[in-house]
């Protein structure tokens, strides 16, 4: 079968020592394109816009530190605790969405006890719209670089990373970046329907459960990202998105028995 080559190099150019890299645009298109979206809830819901320069603050630290000690904690200890300096290289990649979650809980719960006139849940099931969409665009920088692999494949969307291998594989990454768009369209549609009106904890529960739901049935088609996980029934990602997914359950459910 002629399957399609993705050969496209990650790196979009470069001036003496500094890259530019599809992954990292990427990654800041999703704080970017997170901010607008933002700016449209707080004027919605006559919030204080300024606020949201802080609270962009908080997120990328929170995210960052969070994703990169998930990363390294969770997919390769003993390297990491061997090497500690090497867990402060960010730009050497290894950024875990597992890790992110507790990193952007502490973040916005940190940014609530400074700023008081903002309720936990009410921030978080507005913040998860954004995340929704940044995950999105960060899968998309994962397919750029051509990591986390999908098992090989025969079927006829596979795609050839020819700056890996030359062996048809399940693009996994255009699973998941696909997954979180819709994911993203839902929770968008779902609050502009209710606004303010919006139980407290629904968007969150209904995003944990959905984002780390497909997370979960995806992982079964990609190549184990860690040597220990590679003999188990499922990986590291599905064991960590299993509370999650409880979680997502039990907040949705309830956000019912609450008022907006």
């Amino acid at each position: 079968m002629n399957y399609f080559v993705w050969n496209i190099s990650p790196e979009i150019f470069h001036i003496g020592p500094i890259s530019i890299r599809w992954y990292g645009l990427l990654f800041a298109l999703g704080f970017i394109i997170g901010y607008e979206i933002m700016v449209y809830i707080f004027k919605q819901e006559n919030r204080r816009v300024r606020d949201i320069d802080t609270l962009t603050v908080y997120m990328v630290i929170s995210t960052v530190i969070g994703a990169r000690l998930g990363h390294c904690l969770f997919y390769d200890p003993a390297y990491y605790l061997a090497n500690p300096l090497e867990i402060l290289q960010v730009w050497h990649g290894g950024l875990a969405s597992h890790g992110a979650v507790p990193g952007i809980l502490l973040g916005i719960w940190l940014f609530v006890r400074k700023y008081k006139q903002y309720d936990y849940l009410w921030l978080l099931d507005r913040l998860v719209i954004t995340i929704a969409l940044a995950g999105t665009l960060i899968r998309l920088g994962n397919f750029f670089n051509s990591e986390i692999l999908g098992h090989e494949s025969n079927a006829a969307w596979a795609i050839i990373f020819q700056n890996v291998d030359n062996i048809p594989r399940h693009p996994a990454q255009l699973y998941e970046a696909f997954s979180y768009f819709i994911i993203f369209i839902i929770l968008f549609v779902t609050y502009i329907k209710q606004k303010a009106q919006v139980p407290k904890g629904q968007l969150l529960g209904l995003f944990m459960f959905l984002i780390f739901g497909v997370r979960f049935i995806i992982e079964f088609f990609k190549e184990s990202q860690a040597q220990f996980e590679s003999t188990w029934s499922i990986h590291v990602g599905q064991w960590l998105s299993i509370p999650l997914i409880v979680a997502g359950i039990y907040l949705w459910l309830r956000s019912y028995k609450l008022k907006p």
